[in-house]
């Protein structure tokens, strides 16, 4: 007869049990902070090609004239996509802080991948479709140029080893954001087209980019803030809302634009600068 207080044999109390599977659970199957927000990256992305399809793409296949609908779908497209490339920053600056899971660093490519490549490429796509002087065949190419720059740009990102704080290539979110403002600008098609293969050349290029951090992740922060705030303005047909639009997009382009001139420059620079130190040390050599 056992003493009813002392448990039986073989047997572990619940909690015990719990506490217990979670210590045998595998590292790879549990999820951090950062994988959560990288989470939330996925899932926007995901919610950005579902606005794009049911309040633009559905109602100009079914003939509806609610050009307003497509405005605030439109709109919130994008501020998804925005909002995907705020968890994208976070998640980093989050793992770097606290800690990240084994499979934090395939998480982040995979979350990448759908709000900053499949997400942007439909946009076109949709473009393409919708936009009266468009190419739809033309527009679906780019679309799939879009979408291939972002799988090489991340399968290279996790092969190359870059100096610390430098990207090789446009970062994908930066790329993303940059596509979908060429779209919004309502440009002719075929200056569309081309500032749209243009940024998926930059993002598979060696133009290097500094990572967001300190006070460049305050200012990209700020600036996708600022962003969202335009976007709403527009979709809601606030006054002078188209106006803030175009200038929102524009100063996205010549940013994306200008980043790459300063660095090659400063590429160019250093290049010489090397090749005068080189010319005078051997200058400064004894003859025999």
């Amino acid at each position: 007869m056992t003493d009813p207080e002392t448990p039986a044999t073989g047997w572990v109390p619940e909690a015990a049990e719990e506490e217990a599977a979670e210590e045998e659970m595998p590292l790879s199957l549990r999820l951090s902070i950062a994988d959560t927000l990288t989470l939330g990256n996925a899932t926007c992305g995901f919610m950005a090609v579902y606005f794009t399809t049911t309040g633009i793409l559905i109602p100009h296949l079914t003939g509806s004239d609610e050009s307003g609908m497509a405005r605030h779908s439109a709109a919130t497209a994008v501020i998804l996509m925005l909002l995907a490339a705020i968890f994208d920053l976070c998640d980093g600056l989050v793992a770097r802080k606290l800690r990240s899971s084994p499979m934090g660093a395939e998480l982040d490519n995979l979350s990448d991948l759908i709000s900053f490549g499949l997400a942007p490429a439909y946009f076109v796509l949709v473009y393409g479709m919708v936009a009266d002087d468009a190419h739809q065949r033309v527009s679906a190419l780019a679309a799939i140029v879009v979408l291939l720059a972002v799988v090489l740009r991340l399968a290279r990102f996790s092969c190359v080893t870059m100096k610390d704080g430098m990207f090789q290539g446009m970062p994908s979110p930066f790329g993303a954001l940059t596509v979908v403002s060429i779209v919004l600008l309502e440009l002719p098609f075929v200056p569309t087209l081309l500032a749209i293969v243009g940024v998926a050349w930059l993002m598979v290029s060696r133009v290097e980019y500094p990572k967001p951090r300190g006070v460049l992740a305050v200012a990209m922060l700020s600036w996708i803030v600022g962003a969202m705030g335009l976007l709403a303005a527009w979709a809601f047909d606030a006054p002078g809302g188209q106006l803030l639009l175009q200038t929102g997009c524009a100063l996205q382009i010549v940013l994306a634009a200008t980043i790459p001139l300063f660095a090659t420059t400063r590429r160019v620079n250093t290049f010489r600068h090397n090749r005068r130190e080189n010319r005078e040390a051997r200058a400064a050599q004894p003859t025999p």
